[in-house]
């Protein structure tokens, strides 16, 4: 009896095994799914770049902590669109913007920076989650907010996408060289006529575009996957200025289509594949990196013998 029992125990655990892998991955129907994303992987390859080469400047800035506070209150732009019926993308970008154009403003030194972002993250949280509560449509639109959701890109919104990523990526093309410099060394970069200030304020502002379509895939909760991550696996193995974006944007769109690719057969959001793939991308490099940072310095302690 006791036997029969763990048999048939063992058996509905297996059977709960395989239904959770079905959850996570299931292919039956992948060709037929493929087709009806289309938008949405063009999408990927839009975010893909603006967060790779914004990720450079945010790595170089030290800024992940404001593209968290600004994804927030992106978050709650959306979430008012939403409660409103007028269009999400719109919306998270005007929520973007105001956050970014408030921790450009009035955060110019880092002390002052990570305050005002303090105070803006659980204010943009506490609106989202307020106007979502007041929201009486459907939970996917809700929850996909938070972690993303693939389905969602329509022709309007990918036309929205497409237009503010081709204005973050013109922005970055103009200004890459003097950002690059004052971000490297603000204090000679401003001795030699570069406006610094503005160049802050204005990359702010391009990272709050940035940051409001990286939510409306990733989710509000998750954008860190796509406007860090890429970036710093990059910077840990390559210090090249030429390289670093190369890899920083190859990074980002590994992540961003294997994660939608991978989703497709799921009953997941698109947000944990991304997240992995990209923190997977980040081991890999800290881990090549920190071998050959060790083996250049056991070369130099060879020649110094």
């Amino acid at each position: 009896m006791r036997l029969s029992g763990m048999l048939s125990g063992g058996v509905a655990a297996r059977g709960d095994a395989r239904d959770l892998w079905q959850e996570v991955f299931d292919f039956g129907d992948y060709g037929e799914l493929l087709g009806l994303v289309q938008g949405s992987l063009v999408a990927g390859v839009l975010l893909g770049l603006v967060g790779g080469l914004a990720g450079v400047f945010v790595i170089m800035r030290d800024l992940p902590f404001a593209v968290h506070g600004i994804s927030e209150l992106s978050f709650a732009g959306a979430a008012a669109a939403l409660l409103l019926g007028v269009n999400v993308v719109a919306g998270a970008i005007v929520g973007s913007l105001l956050a970014a154009a408030a921790v450009g403003v009035l955060g110019v030194r880092a002390r002052d920076r990570n305050s005002v972002i303090g105070i803006i993250l659980p204010f943009g949280l506490g609106l989202g989650v307020l106007f979502l509560s007041l929201h009486e449509g459907r939970a996917a639109n809700k929850f996909g907010l938070l972690t993303g959701q693939i389905i969602a890109v329509d022709t309007p919104q990918l036309a929205w996408l497409a237009g503010t990523s081709a204005v973050v990526l013109l922005v970055l093309a103009v200004v890459w060289r003097p950002l690059t410099f004052a971000s490297v060394d603000p204090a000679v970069a401003e001795a030699r006529g570069v406006p610094v200030r503005a160049l802050s304020l204005g990359f702010m502002l391009v990272l709050g575009l940035a940051v409001a379509l990286c939510v409306q895939i990733v989710g509000a909760l998750l954008v860190l996957s796509l406007l860090v991550t890429p970036a710093a696996a990059a910077a840990r193995i390559t210090a090249s200025a030429a390289l670093l974006p190369l890899l920083s944007v190859f990074f980002a769109l590994v992540a961003m289509e294997g994660g939608m690719l991978l989703s497709l057969g799921s009953s997941v959001p698109v947000s944990p594949y991304v997240t992995t793939i990209s923190f997977l991308i980040y081991l890999t490099c800290r881990m090549y990196g920190s071998r050959r940072v060790g083996r250049l310095a056991g070369a130099r302690h060879e020649g110094a013998d």
